[in-house]
């Protein structure tokens, strides 16, 4: 045998034993894929989440403009536009699509039935929404993350926050899925905790200002549920109870960077973080069916300092160790 012959043997021999050692090396790259996202409204959560799954995938090797094409709706809070944009989606045939928030998914769900794979994200309850049939078993090619809040705990904080509360205000959109799964939840942990509720409900953006002034001098406290309107609007509705000294919480912590005071909650990063893992799994092959629809395991308490020194409230040293600060 040449010596040219016997150093291509052992060359050979090398990079086989390499790529078995080191599957990485032997891995083809990935394949370019589409994905189109659609989200119902701009606020902080659902931002949040949308930035976060795009930061998992690109950690999971798909790039913008290298392998990976991107295409992104935002209904702007109206329901014909997400009817709209799920038509496009599926003439688009994208490889998978993200729907953030409730309205979002639910006009994906009707209008792709199961000719495409969807992940939801930011969805409180994708069974009475109509999304699945069951959280344990979803046939349809339909998977994704809940963010249903932890309503005992979150009517709990307040009590220990204000624990001479008696009243609380809930501000509510009656045409959002989101806000009202939870009213029921949401009257049961407020009566436990010995809370009247006055509920108020606007229908349109217009009115939030107008219901919330309804609440002044009958009130402790306002809660915001899941309420993609009413969280649009936080800023506006956070600054109207701050000028009338009413200490607000919310369902949702991208709320609080907005300017609620306080939430007991789960971090939406961390919702969107899980929503590009699923993304990325089926982009690599699996089917939606094959993918638990999950939940944000971790609760926090988020806090936003100015309200909290505005309103001159004490915040007791074993929140405060645990609490993030905005």
């Amino acid at each position: 045998m040449s010596n040219a012959n016997s150093l291509k043997n052992i060359l050979s021999t090398l990079l086989l034993a390499l790529a078995l050692n080191f599957p990485c090396i032997a891995q083809s790259p990935l394949a370019h894929k589409h994905i189109a996202i659609t989200q119902f409204v701009t606020h902080g959560a659902l931002d949040t989440v949308r930035t976060a799954l795009l930061e998992e995938l690109e950690k999971k090797g798909y790039k913008e403009g290298e392998n990976l094409t991107i295409t992104f709706d935002n209904a702007h809070g109206n329901a014909t536009t997400a009817s709209q944009i799920a038509r496009k989606f599926l003439g688009l045939k994208p490889d998978v699509i993200v729907a953030i928030a409730t309205p979002s998914a639910l006009s994906m769900v009707k209008t792709i039935k199961n000719s495409i794979p969807i992940v939801f994200s930011a969805v409180t309850d994708p069974v009475r929404a109509g999304l699945v049939s069951s959280l344990q078993n979803h046939p349809q090619n339909v998977t994704g993350v809940m963010d249903a809040p932890p309503i005992k705990e979150q009517m709990g904080f307040i009590k220990t926050l204000l624990p001479a509360a008696k009243t609380i205000g809930i501000i509510y959109n009656p045409g959002d899925n989101g806000s009202v799964s939870s009213l029921e939840v949401i009257r049961e942990e407020a009566k436990a905790q010995g809370f009247a509720l006055v509920e108020v409900t606007p229908v349109k953006s217009s009115d939030i200002q107008a219901a919330l002034l309804q609440l002044v001098g009958q009130v402790d406290a306002i809660y915001v549920p899941l309420d993609n309107m009413i969280v649009s609007a936080m800023k506006t509705v956070s600054a109207i109870s701050l000028k009338h000294k009413i200490p607000l919480f919310a369902a949702d912590s991208g709320s609080v960077e907005s300017g609620a005071l306080a939430c007991v909650g789960y971090s939406y990063h961390l919702a969107g973080l899980k929503t590009g893992d699923m993304a990325e799994e089926i982009l690599k092959g699996k089917k939606s069916s094959e993918i638990d629809i999950a939940s944000p395991d971790k609760i926090d308490v988020f806090i936003n300092r100015n309200a909290l020194e505005t309103l001159k409230i004490s915040l007791p040293e074993s929140l405060r160790s645990q609490a993030r600060f905005y």
